[in-house]
């Protein structure tokens, strides 16, 4: 496995799906901390990182900005397009992305990348689509699953996290 990407769907991926909105229509979601950091690592080792998801929404450009996401897209009905569009800009293959979703409108991306991926509480249909099942639901951890089964893969995981705590430059195996 050679990812050069990490793509996220962001309801019921990031987030445990529902949807909190307040009386003046402002939107709010929970985001995991650990996913979180589990991004910051996949950075650190030079994975780049994009959110593509249907809905439009400040609470996930709040995030996606502190986060430092290297690609942001929302309100997007037809993925695959913006996916092609990330894939040229980089310069990568499919098979050299990870793509995270949960439902329906992420099967065209997860039957093309090389490394599909669902939260526990994916809808069952996506499940067959995927190589991996996250023992662990969206908004509680499921990104950082992956993500770390990812740079597993990739590096000696126990010496990346050092090197991340430590500050230093990763130079890659």
């Amino acid at each position: 496995m050679s990812i050069k990407l990490i793509v996220l769907d962001v309801d019921g991926v990031l987030t445990d799906g529902k949807l909190f909105i307040g009386s003046d229509g402002t939107e709010y979601k929970a985001f995991n901390t650990q996913d979180g950091m589990g991004i910051s690592l996949a950075r650190y080792a030079g994975i780049k990182i994009a959110i593509i998801t249907g809905r439009v929404s400040s609470a996930v450009s709040k995030r996606a900005k502190e986060l430092n996401i290297d690609y942001v897209y929302q309100g997007i009905n037809h993925k695959i397009e913006v996916l092609e569009k990330i894939a040229e800009d980089m310069k990568i293959n499919f098979s050299e992305i990870c793509y995270i979703g949960d439902d329906i409108n992420d099967l065209p991306i997860l039957k093309v990348v090389g490394y599909p991926a669902c939260p526990l509480n994916a809808v069952s249909i996506v499940k067959q689509y995927v190589e991996k099942v996250s023992m662990y639901n969206g908004g509680d951890g499921a990104v950082r699953e992956i993500i770390d089964e990812v740079l597993s893969q990739q590096y000696d995981f126990y010496s990346l996290v050092e090197s991340y705590l430590d500050g230093k430059q990763l130079i890659k195996q």
